[in-house]
């Protein structure tokens, strides 16, 4: 069993059936990479990760639990953050107080400390932000507005933000859409740095295939709400299933 599975998962909008019967099965640790055409059902899937979205049949479990139906605070105490397609940070604040902001959540019209288990009091959170910070090279910039960092750097940022939250899945869209190549392969380094030192569970979802293939281990391919292939990154470069649902026309 893996920390993350998708059960019999289906979601119609309307006429269009957005999601068929997909059907995930993640080992903890690992990176997959979930891809598809346009309309292939990419993003609906990744609401349905974290309880955006409730299918109409299914299940998504998380490290044993249920994530339909649980607020974005639950969520996030689950252990589960996600990065978007574009960078969600506040613009007018510092970076370090950016930092801040995720390790609080607001609950009951109140903001409350999160449950992080390393930090027990709001000076270890200022500690570990400045850490984080460090992490990812970020550190001679804490004091900078946000908005006038280039986009590889907001997105850097973003990473830290999800990253102080000490979470076990990182889920990932589009991280790298709208960059230039150089800040691509920033971003492709920061992830496998990422990874490496913190061994976190990641699905990505990309349509950079240079990305793709650089990080992920697994990737599963969708086609119209339904998965065709799900296969190592080797053997989906050159099969003929994957090449249709792409091309058009069978290879």
């Amino acid at each position: 069993m893996g920390i993350l599975e998708v059960t019999n998962v289906n979601k119609r909008f309307g006429g269009l059936q957005a999601l068929s019967n997909v059907n995930l099965d993640i080992p903890a640790g690992t990176v997959h990479a979930i891809i598809g055409p346009n309309g292939a059902g990419k993003s609906t899937l990744l609401n349905c990760l974290v309880g955006k979205l409730i299918p109409d049949t299914g299940t998504v479990m998380f490290d044993g639990q249920s994530v339909l139906g649980r607020k974005p605070y639950e969520i996030n105490q689950m252990g589960i953050s996600r990065v978007f397609q574009t960078p969600e940070i506040f613009g007018d604040l510092s970076v370090m107080e950016n930092m801040l902001i995720p390790c609080f959540a607001k609950r009951d019209g109140v903001f409350r400390m999160h449950s992080i288990e390393s930090i027990a009091n709001e000076h270890e959170i200022v500690e570990r932000a400045e850490h984080m910070l460090e992490e990812v090279n970020m550190a001679d910039k804490k004091d900078m507005i946000a908005s006038s960092m280039s986009r590889g750097d907001k997105r850097r940022l973003e990473m830290a933000m999800c990253l102080v939250q000490e979470p076990k899945l990182l889920l990932l869209d589009e991280p790298t859409a709208g960059m230039a190549r150089a800040d691509t392969n920033n971003t492709i380094g920061l992830l496998k740095e990422i990874h490496e030192k913190r061994d976190i569970t990641m699905v990505i979802i990309e349509h950079d295939m240079h990305v793709v293939f650089s990080l992920a281990k697994r990737i599963t391919v969708l086609a119209q709400g339904s998965p065709l292939v799900e296969d190592l990154p080797e053997n989906i470069k050159g099969h003929p299933k994957v090449k249709e649902a792409y091309l058009g026309e069978a290879a």
